[in-house]
């Protein structure tokens, strides 16, 4: 008998000797009350054999015959070696006649210790993005809230502009958070010292793109993304991560540093 069955028992006992009510046993037992009368008439016929769930000790009805399963398993091992079990679940339906499901097949050629085989792909190589041939076709943007050294610390965050072309900060600023303003100071100050760049390159913050899970909002166009329009910026937001660290506090260039 299981350790929970035992544990039922001494429940349903208290219960039978009036030391209990049905409504707190059933909520010791974590069962309802009806299923609680249940038992306890159960017990009070057929004592705590009553229990014990009376298909315990038999063969479901859907097992798959032994002798079956023997088969299934010297066929994987002789005529489908190297087969997969999706496709040796397929071969064994189309000519050997024995229908059985996927999962059943998986099931059996686990416990013989049978795995599925997995082919062997090309590891894939992954190539950097090649600069810009020249400079401000395409400025990076990122914003860096590191704990900076000093009375600075934790105050504010580095927002940067990046030459793509040559990797050199083309403009930074300083300010309390990320948002839409800091980065609007930036632009308008990376336009007056180089003049409008052909497209900006940033992650997808909420400055740069508008995330519909946030809910409705009158226009899904960013205040930031509205004005790099008017000034005809193309705004590419980055999908990895990979690329959307390309312009961190320590992946660029100040003036003068050697390039990568």
């Amino acid at each position: 008998m299981k350790q929970r069955e035992q544990a039922r028992i001494k429940v349903l006992n208290t219960v039978l000797e009036y030391h209990l009510p049905i409504a707190q046993a059933a909520e010791i037992m974590g069962v309802s009350e009806r299923h609680t009368e249940r038992l306890v008439a159960a017990c009070r016929k057929d004592g705590p054999a009553a229990l014990a769930h009376g298909n315990r000790g038999r063969r479901p009805h859907n097992a798959v015959p032994e002798a079956a399963a023997a088969a299934v398993v010297k066929l994987a091992s002789d005529g489908y070696a190297g087969a997969n079990h999706s496709h040796f679940t397929k071969l064994l339906r189309e000519r050997e006649g024995i229908d059985l499901s996927r999962p059943t097949v998986r099931r059996i050629l686990v416990k013989a210790g049978i795995g599925s085989p997995r082919s062997c792909r090309s590891q894939q190589h992954r190539f950097r993005r090649k600069r810009m041939p020249q400079e401000g076709m395409l400025i990076p943007v990122h914003g860096n809230p590191h704990a900076w050294p000093g009375e600075w610390a934790d105050k504010f965050v580095l927002l940067l502009a990046v030459g793509d072309a040559t990797g050199v900060v083309a403009q930074a600023i300083f300010h309390p958070t990320e948002d839409t303003r800091g980065y609007l100071v930036l632009l308008e100050r990376l336009v007056w010292q180089s003049g409008i760049p052909l497209a900006l390159y940033s992650d997808r913050h909420a400055a740069f793109k508008y995330d519909a899970r946030q809910g409705p909002v009158l226009y899904e166009s960013t205040q930031f993304a509205r004005v790099t329009r008017e000034l005809g910026i193309q705004q590419i937001c980055a999908v990895s991560p990979q690329a959307k660290g390309a312009c961190r506090a320590d992946g660029v260039h100040l003036p003068g540093s050697a390039g990568h």
